[in-house]
């Protein structure tokens, strides 16, 4: 990839959209990274794209709030033209939520944040950018490894990223005439502050993850962000339609 790729990574404001944004700025990928609310955590994300010789921009976006994506599309439009191009090259989508809980505490509530966020949020955020896209871009949309193995109270934003990974591969045959890549990624446990920071914080629940992981260990952000550059190379660029686990071999 060259200095004139753009990214834009949703939730880039903390965790594995950091990680994500930090990555492709090492390979030389201008990042627009987004927030719902936390601008200082996006900031640092800048700082930190900075901090490795890249450059980046933040702008606001609720994936939840599908009514704010025209408004949304022409702000990215706008800063696109600041950078000297009309044209988005990647799209990471990594905004989420989890509300977890057996299947007798799921509320109506519930259900309709996680599958309005997670699979109708990033739905029409992907119809509402495709006009960006370049010939040849990128569509790279975080799964998680739960889609292969379960765990329990996790059904609802399990099923929820199984209907994004069936997404990515029928976009992927939609978008292919323009050469557009779509694939998604599933990352395993990694120490992160998603679902209250547990796999970060929470010691025990690290030391009983590495003990059903191949490589040992529960995954850092960096691993996770480092893959979806990988994805979004040219090295990769025959790959589509594709789900990629990385997850060091976590429950096997």
């Amino acid at each position: 990839m060259t200095i004139d790729k753009i990214a834009l990574v949703t939730g880039g404001n903390r965790g594995l959209g950091r990680g994500a944004a930090i990555a492709l700025a090492t390979r030389g990928v201008r990042v627009l990274v987004t927030h719902r609310g936390d601008a200082a955590g996006a900031e640092k994300t800048v700082e930190q794209v900075q901090a490795v010789g890249g450059t980046a921009a933040v702008l606001r976006l609720d994936i939840s709030d599908v009514s704010s994506f025209a408004s949304f599309t022409s702000e990215l439009s706008e800063q696109l033209e600041r950078w000297g191009t009309s044209r988005l090259d990647i799209l990471v989508n990594n905004a989420g939520v989890g509300i977890f809980g057996p299947l007798e505490d799921v509320a109506i509530d519930d259900f309709d944040t996680v599958m309005g966020t997670n699979v109708r949020g990033t739905f029409f955020l992907i119809q509402s950018l495709v006009p960006l896209l370049a010939q040849g871009g990128r569509v790279i949309n975080v799964s998680t490894s739960l889609t292969r193995h379960t765990s329990p109270a996790t059904s609802v934003y399990s099923a929820s990223k199984a209907a994004v990974e069936a997404l990515s591969r029928t976009l992927a045959a939609e978008l292919g005439p323009r050469g557009i890549r779509v694939n998604s990624i599933a990352p395993g446990p990694t120490a992160t502050d998603f679902n209250g920071g547990a796999m970060r914080d929470d010691a025990e629940m690290r030391q009983a993850l590495a003990g059903q992981t191949a490589l040992g260990r529960v995954g850092e952000p960096e691993e996770i962000g480092d893959a979806i550059a990988t994805l979004a190379s040219e090295g990769l660029r025959w790959v589509t339609a594709q789900r990629i686990e990385v997850s060091g071999g976590a429950l096997l």
